[in-house]
């Protein structure tokens, strides 16, 4: 049993009592997610689930700021100019341990304390319960970077109620604590403070099935009285967002939110605006036909549309403008949503043959989309949807 606790490697592996337990290592990067990280832990969680001694695994981030704020995109950009293998092998070995946590076969649970966007919510939503507390902070920012709500949000996103999902994937809007439960992304909300107490009561657990592991959580859950008087930030907006997001094309969207002209359309325009429009346009189309898809399929086209990002201008020139030069004022190729084409969009899709993510043993685990569907509607019950 691998057992990494050098205080200084960026992921630690550990087994403590049943419960296998992984913690993100890189505190001074928000706990970023890089391609040795995601290589220690995809064959771990494959050896802990097939271990007749592990009963659970826990997932959290060190440092107490962050869970884990995304990828390595610095890494990735850089890999990128130079054309280096690494723009493949990120996104395979990311895309593959997304996988591995949605069919994961032991109680998988995710303490997403502190911001958890992109990468981060890869490693938590797809497993079985995701714990949220008053410092969370959850986004998918990434149509401001010229990329798209990627790590399988094309499958969780567009089966959040209405139409939240894709209000969230096109707008980067951020959610904090009892919200992010709200919607559905976290399925259980416990004070911070108490979090060390849950785990050392998970890992306590006599061969605990994934029922007792629910009902630990859901007694912490109960008990939990923070912010519990707070209104949900998006009720009032609930229903605009289910109109003015239920368009087909970019484009309606635009025109739904100009010709509603109220203070929260025009602040979503604005915000539109300033996203990549080559983003806005796969980002649509890859909720609207990842609603339908199995999780496997889902990340199966994200790999695609990754590729294709990877040849582009805007991912690069968005990082540059976000996290380098930080002037926050890309110049996006091509500028307008009119000028991004159907036929450029569709070659986004397109297979890449043997080069395509294949995601091997793990594709039989059919009953996924079915799993995921009710770890979400169960959160809303219990976020009283």
């Amino acid at each position: 049993m691998s057992k990494q606790t050098d205080s200084t490697a960026e992921v630690l592996l550990e087994k403590k009592g049943g419960a296998g337990i992984i913690t993100l290592n890189r505190p001074k990067a928000l706990n970023a997610l890089n391609l040795p990280m995601i290589q220690q832990i995809y064959p771990q969680i494959k050896t802990w689930e097939q271990d007749p001694e592990t009963f659970l695994i826990i997932i959290k981030g060190a440092g107490g700021k962050a869970f884990c704020a995304g990828g390595d995109i610095r890494a990735i950009t850089e890999a990128g100019k130079v054309g280096d293998k690494l723009i493949q092998d990120f996104f395979r070995g990311e895309y593959r341990l997304n996988n591995a946590v949605g069919t994961c076969k032991k109680p998988y649970v995710a303490l997403i304390d502190g911001i958890t966007m992109g990468g981060g919510v890869g490693v938590s939503v797809h497993g079985h319960f995701r714990v949220a507390t008053e410092k969370t902070v959850f986004a998918m920012p990434e149509t401001a970077i010229g990329l798209f709500p990627d790590v399988g949000g094309g499958y969780f996103l567009p089966r959040l109620s209405g139409k939240i999902g894709y209000y969230l994937a096109l707008t980067g809007c951020r959610l904090k604590g009892r919200d992010v439960l709200r919607v559905g992304i976290a399925t259980h909300f416990v004070e911070s403070a108490k979090l060390p107490a849950l785990e050392k009561d998970l890992i306590a657990l006599k061969s605990p099935s994934k029922e007792k592991v629910a009902d630990l959580l859901n007694s912490y859950h109960m008990k939990c009285t923070i912010d519990q008087e707070k209104e949900f930030a998006l009720d009032e907006h609930l229903e605009k967002i289910n109109s003015l997001f239920s368009a087909n094309s970019m484009e309606e969207i635009v025109k739904k939110l100009k010709q509603d002209g109220s203070p929260f359309a025009m602040k979503q325009l604005e915000t539109i605006n300033k996203m990549s429009p080559t983003s806005l346009k796969l980002t649509l189309r890859q909720l609207r036909e990842g609603a339908s898809m199995s999780l496997q399929e889902v990340l199966q086209m994200e790999y695609r549309l990754s590729q294709a990002c990877m040849k582009g201008h805007d991912f690069y020139e968005g990082v540059r403008a976000v996290l380098i030069d930080k002037d926050q004022s890309p110049k996006w190729k091509p500028a307008a949503l009119e000028e991004v084409s159907d036929e450029f969009v569709d070659s986004c899709f397109k297979p890449l043959g043997n080069d395509d993510l294949k995601l091997g043993e793990e594709t039989s685990a059919s009953s996924l989309a079915v799993n995921t569907k009710q770890h979400i509607s169960s959160a809303f019950k219990v976020a009283g949807f």
